[in-house]
């Protein structure tokens, strides 16, 4: 069974929508970002963290590639061949590097830095994110998902991206890109994950489980 670290809020979120979407059985393990715990399977401190046997694999995208390859079966992973490789790893770079980029900046300004060194990202972050939504829609185009007719990781990373924007109140000026997120958000294996995280966090606040 794999076990998917990670805490209520960060990007493990997108683990377990992946290991939905495979109907793969997992553990959700409750860590803190930059707890003890963390650091001992990460040197950054950072969750998400996939351990699978003797195999830990840290970030995100890594994991969800990781688990695409893995079970390849369930067609969540690139396309054939070499070209196929370069499309899903062109569109997880962007999706992590360009598209997230504004959502982070603006959460690390309101939550994460120390308060002396927070500023106003706000505006900057709009603008950039409004740029970003416009990439997206050129890349999409007329596909329903990003690496064409099926659902893959990519679509994971994005959808999970596009519902914090939208909790973020980030305005999304593309109805492509909309029906896009409203596609890929309503897919039952998130509404599964997203139960999970939620029955594991009652869990660990009643004291029936270590956190």
């Amino acid at each position: 069974m794999y076990k998917a670290v990670g805490s209520q809020g960060s990007r493990v979120s997108r683990v377990l929508w992946m290991l939905e979407e495979l109907g793969q059985p997992y553990e959700f393990v409750e860590v803190k970002l930059r707890s003890p715990e963390a650091y001992a399977l990460n040197p950054s401190g950072k969750v998400p963290i996939l351990i699978d046997g003797e195999l830990t694999v840290t970030d995100s995208a890594a994991i969800c590639v990781y688990l695409a390859d893995k079970h390849a079966d369930k067609g969540m992973g690139a396309n054939p061949g070499i070209a196929g490789r370069a499309e899903m790893d062109s569109w997880m770079h962007f999706a992590q590097s360009e598209f997230e980029a504004p959502l982070w900046n603006k959460l690390r300004h309101r939550f994460l830095l120390p308060k002396e060194v927070r500023v106003d990202v706000g505006p900057a972050a709009a603008y950039d994110f409004a740029s970003e939504t416009k990439a997206l829609d050129r890349r999409l185009g007329d596909k329903p998902f990003a690496l064409g007719d099926r659902f893959s990781a990519v679509d994971v990373l994005l959808g999970d991206m596009g519902g914090w924007a939208r909790a973020g109140k980030f305005p999304i000026e593309s109805e492509r890109v909309n029906a896009y997120f409203d596609r890929v958000l309503s897919r039952p294996a998130r509404a599964r994950a997203q139960a999970n995280a939620s029955a594991r966090k009652s869990e660990s606040i009643s004291g029936k489980h270590d956190a």
